[in-house]
């Protein structure tokens, strides 16, 4: 079972790790700071051991990481784990921005159902099923985002106490599963802007983008 260091310590962006299995490109550590897509938000970028990393996949307990070669590291070696540090960091920040927008939309709308979400380094989404343009509600609902946004306040994240192998994202009065990576503050996330897009008959999505 690898270490998911990000957990404990988002803001980490190397580690060492022992490399514990091997199968071509395909490597397997002990512990690292390299998130794999989960949730909806996207994978680090970054190298083990000098090498690029094409893909990193969860697996239940374990992380599996694609290489761009065969490395010529092996089994039991120690390895330097880094990650793009400025693509992390725009993620975390889109990452907590997109759950404060999810709960004025929601205060504003009512529990649309979620059909999906995504986090990249450009941009968050959230897609609703949901019977009516929501364009008039978005400026509303971007300006008291920027507005609590603005307020700094702390953002945790942590194991939840009633099932340990799930994650809790915890920010003023909210509280949400999430097994993300997240800012400290949501003064670190900055100004967002909001924008509408139909995704179909009944859909209704929201793009979260950093103003810088």
């Amino acid at each position: 079972m690898v270490e998911r260091i990000f957990w404990h310590d988002p803001y980490m962006k190397e580690c060492a790790a022992v490399v514990e299995a091997i199968e071509d490109n395909r490597v397997w550590l002990d512990r690292t700071v390299f998130f794999a897509f989960s949730g909806g938000q996207a994978s680090d970028k970054g190298t083990i051991g000098g090498i690029n990393v094409l893909e990193a996949v969860a697996e239940s307990d374990d992380i599996m990481y694609v290489l761009e070669k065969v490395p010529d590291f092996g089994i039991g070696d120690n390895v330097i784990v880094k990650i793009d540090w400025e693509r992390r960091h725009r993620i975390m920040r889109l990452h907590s921005a997109a759950h404060i927008v999810y709960y004025y939309f929601t205060e504003a709308a009512g529990q649309l159902k979620v059909i999906g979400s995504n986090i990249s380094e450009d941009k968050a989404r959230l897609d609703f099923l949901c019977s009516k343009p929501i364009s008039e509600v978005l400026p509303d609902i971007e300006e008291k985002a920027n507005s609590e946004i603005l307020k700094n306040w702390d953002v945790k994240a942590f194991k939840d106490e009633k099932d340990p192998s799930k994650r809790v994202w915890a920010c003023s009065k909210w509280l949400m599963p999430c097994g993300g990576t997240h800012v400290r503050n949501t003064g670190e996330i900055g100004g967002i802007k909001l924008k509408r897009k139909n995704i179909g008959a009944g859909k209704e999505r929201i793009e979260v983008t950093l103003v810088s």
